[in-house]
């Protein structure tokens, strides 16, 4: 069985791979039967150039893309491959719970709602009056 799928080639922190059609059993660095593109994942932007022909006649006759190699071609434009991509889902921890013993979390539309609080009254404080200052006597200045 043909599988379309990435070979890596290029230096060690510099991956660049090649797009090849080649059997599923054999390894992925040898025999392909056929080169259909690359992709250089390190350039900015990224490069993914194919023979969108060929790439069209493995995928008419049965071969299966990986689930890189689907998603880079969806996005490049090649139609129906919605099923060769995979889902990714968080895994559940061995020791933990089940979801639904969980307790619900509260909703988040209830949690920005205000509550509603007892109404408060307020009272207007009268200014205390002061005490009348201490009148200043005037100081008789002794004449000498």
């Amino acid at each position: 069985m043909l599988c379309i799928r990435l070979q890596r080639t290029g230096n060690k922190n510099n991956p660049t791979f090649r797009l090849v059609a080649a059997d599923k059993r054999s390894s992925a660095k040898k025999n392909p039967k056929e080169i259909l593109g690359h992709y250089l994942p390190t350039r900015d932007p990224s490069v993914f150039e194919f023979k969108k022909d060929r790439v069209e006649h493995y995928l008419s006759n049965g071969a299966v893309p990986s689930d890189t190699v689907a998603r880079l071609l969806s996005k490049a434009g090649v139609k129906n491959l919605e099923k060769y991509m995979e889902r990714y889902t968080k895994k559940r921890k061995k020791n933990a719970p089940p979801e639904e013993e969980a307790p619900p979390a509260p909703p988040p539309a209830a949690a920005e709602e205000p509550q509603p609080q007892a109404e408060v009254t307020e009272v207007a404080e009268e200014p205390k009056e002061e005490a009348p200052a201490e009148e200043e006597k005037p100081v008789e200045e002794a004449t000498s």
